[in-house]
């Protein structure tokens, strides 16, 4: 029998395969860029628009609510005609979405351009995920996925860069007409990479009808129930990103009387973080299966997230946001392998573009929440919050019986 070091043993790439990291992780660097620049974007669009906070505040909610819509939609085309096509079109659409934000006068047109820039970057990520899945051995899924989410976060320290040097003098307006920069990447995509021959032999065989519907991810209970629980722990994941990214910078300033400057040196220690925890997270997944790979890290995450509340000046700061990182961020490629192997080939993306996608729709909310408990409770309370969250996530993990016997319940 297969030991699990000779499974995993060093081999080759193909070109195709160097060519479908390459290009799934460069997507996901532009994506996140994208959605970076509207945060650093956001209070000069407000101040130039004279806009109020909760008309402010929507255009991210409508860029989920994208998002969503996107990754329903191109999670269906993806299944039924084909992943690289559908890839290079949903890359085109939010960096057309995005440049076009140079020429926005009104909130209206904003709100448009947003949603269309979340159509395509929601319909970008189940896309490239299954890319990954059918091109790689199962062994390495999650390794892959995991290289391909450190990319997203690549897209978040080009963001802050490119944010910090044309918004105080060229404006807010040229920060996102850099967004024409993932155009290119499209004909790259269109011409070196190629459909699996596992979707290939799938699309001879299976019928239009039965390839990327959303009803095939609950026509079972057990199977509603999978599909469910893997959204709850979507949502977790995305409450606990964007309350990391959202409010723990002002925490810091707040707790230590840091500057601007000083919180940005945090999150950029938190982002490493994130990136170093996503490779150990994608190792573990493949060696030890998701049961061990998610329990540690839920629970490690929901321990962490209490070491914020000990930091008592910047040493101490930097490592205990590089360790939540690791832990709560790490999980994140994580999801695209599991889902990617529980569910068959013929709606593959569509389930990885929907679960993940309506866990952004949800979890995007917690910036909400955690505000409202900032404003009334002490930071201990808002941190038990988080980690009553990775509790729960940890517990709703224990229940779908398919990551028991990861191996005999994958489907190939």
């Amino acid at each position: 029998m297969e030991t699990a070091l000779e499974r995993h043993e060093h081999h080759a790439l193909t070109t195709n395969q160097k060519w479908t990291i390459a290009s799934t992780s460069a997507g996901f660097a532009l994506e996140n860029m994208d959605v970076m620049f509207l945060s650093f974007a956001l209070s000069s669009i407000a101040a130039n628009l004279h806009l109020h906070g909760a008309e402010a505040g929507l255009i991210s909610s409508i860029t989920n609510l994208g998002m969503l819509a996107g990754g329903v939609l191109f999670g269906i085309i993806g299944d039924r005609y084909g992943r690289v096509k559908t890839f290079s079109y949903t890359i085109f659409i939010f960096a057309a979405a995005t440049a076009a934000m140079y020429w926005a006068q009104n909130i209206t047109m904003i709100y448009l351009f947003r949603f269309l820039a979340g159509v395509g970057a929601g319909g970008e990520y189940g896309v490239g995920i299954t890319l990954i899945a059918e091109n790689f051995d199962r062994h390495h899924i999650g390794t892959m996925t995991s290289i391909a989410a450190i990319g997203g976060q690549v897209g978040s320290i080009l963001a802050a860069i490119a944010a910090a040097m044309i918004i105080p003098t060229l404006g807010w307006r040229a920060l996102f007409l850099l967004g024409v920069i993932p155009v290119a990447l499209t004909y790259f995509i269109r011409k070196h990479v190629h459909e699996s021959d596992e979707f290939i032999a799938i699309q001879q065989q299976t019928t239009v009808k039965k390839k990327g519907q959303v009803r095939q991810l609950f026509k079972s209970w057990p199977l509603a129930f999978q599909t469910v629980a893997l959204m709850f722990m979507v949502v977790v994941q995305i409450a606990g990103y964007f309350g990391l990214m959202n409010w723990l910078p002002t925490i810091m300033q707040k707790k230590l009387g840091l500057s601007v400057a000083g919180s940005s040196l945090w999150m950029i220690a938190t982002i490493v973080g994130m990136s170093i925890g996503m490779m150990t997270f994608g190792r573990i997944l493949d060696y030890f299966g998701p049961r061990r790979a998610f329990g540690i890290f839920l629970i490690a995450s929901a321990l962490s997230v209490f070491g914020i509340t000990l930091v008592f000046n910047e040493i101490t700061m930097l490592f205990a946001g590089a360790v939540l990182g690791f832990f709560s961020n790490g999980m994140f490629g994580g999801y695209g392998a599991i889902i990617s192997r529980l569910y068959p080939t013929e709606i593959r993306s569509t389930a990885n573009n929907v679960i993940v996608n309506v866990g952004r729709a949800i979890g995007g909310f917690s910036s909400v929440v955690i505000g409202f408990l900032m404003d009334r409770y002490t930071l201990v309370v808002v941190m038990g919050f988080l980690a009553l969250l990775y509790v729960l996530s940890f517990i709703v993990m224990l229940t779908i019986p398919n990551l028991k016997n990861f191996e005999q319940n994958t489907i190939d």
